[in-house]
């Protein structure tokens, strides 16, 4: 017979037993852990340290797992999910990201925006949103603008202006300017007739046919039709890595201009700081109105 000792009293039932703990006054008792708690506050401090619960103790509600409570988190309250502390409000929570050292160097104040690192929020910073488009496209009978270098160099490498500029036009200009090697390896060149050098193109054929899709014979990739391959081979993925940062401890490589201006737009490597750096990148896209498509 089940016993209370706390109230001596008899149960002829446990369920009488256990209704008796869940409520009296007297009892401060965790039903899923079966434990009497001094307090009421005891019991809540269990209910939030224990990992055997997910309990909010603002709603005093409880959920089926961690991630529902986090959902719920997200959902009602002001929640740093990094430092897993709830503010009062979303201003308490929004000076929390401005001031925390653990937050401030990837926090959008305007936009009160947390990003994963200080590199999506300097892009974000580099984006439209913050930036205005006041960098015109050179091509002739194009009117676009972009808020950066490497969106530009991009729009005219994906063969989408107006002038019909395109990628291959592109790396020919930058050929022919950068005469000392800043940004270019000439190792990595194919020299056509008279030393000249050349763009390699691909194409392939109904003979990429493998028996069940078209197959990459540079990749092994696979597509489902001979355009969509086509399409891959004239993208920039097989193309030499000629490209390389200026900076002698970086010295990255990218298969296209435009790759190369994120990287240094990004500031990831510090190269962008160096004067002739950023004068003879501003020379390389200044260059693109000589360039005439036809």
């Amino acid at each position: 017979m089940p016993y209370c000792h706390d109230c001596q009293e008899d149960f002829w039932h446990q369920y009488q037993y256990e209704d008796h703990l869940h409520d009296s006054y007297v009892h401060n008792w965790c039903e899923g852990c079966n434990i009497d708690f001094n307090s009421p506050l005891a019991l809540k401090e269990h209910w939030v340290q224990s990992p055997r619960h997910s309990y909010c103790q603002r709603c005093h509600e409880f959920f089926d797992s961690q991630n529902e409570l986090e959902d719920h988190y997200d959902a009602q309250h002001s929640w740093c999910s990094t430092c897993n502390v709830i503010f009062k409000n979303d201003n308490g929570l929004h000076e929390h990201r401005r001031q925390s050292p653990a937050h401030s160097a990837s926090y959008c104040v305007p936009c009160r925006r947390l990003f994963q690192n200080p590199n999506n929020l300097r892009s974000h910073m580099n984006s439209s949103i913050h930036r205005s488009k006041d960098i015109y496209c050179p091509g002739h009978n194009c009117s676009a603008s972009f808020v950066s270098q490497s969106a530009l160099i991009l729009h005219l490498e994906g063969g989408r202006c107006s002038s019909g500029i395109n990628r291959a036009l592109v790396n020919k200009a930058v050929r022919e300017k950068d005469v000392n090697n800043l940004i270019t390896d000439p190792s990595r060149m194919i020299a056509g007739p008279g030393g000249s050098r050349t763009e390699v193109t691909y194409c392939a054929t109904s003979a990429a046919w493998n028996g069940s899709a078209y197959e990459c014979y540079l990749c092994h990739g696979t597509y489902r039709s001979l355009t969509a391959l086509n399409q891959h081979l004239a993208s920039p993925r097989h193309q030499d890595k000629f490209y390389v940062c200026p900076l002698n401890t970086c010295r990255e490589r990218f298969n296209t201009l435009s790759g190369l201006c994120q990287h240094i737009e990004s500031e990831r490597c510090g190269v962008l700081k160096f004067g002739p750096v950023r004068q003879a990148l501003d020379g390389f896209v200044s260059g693109m109105k000589t360039i005439r498509a036809y």
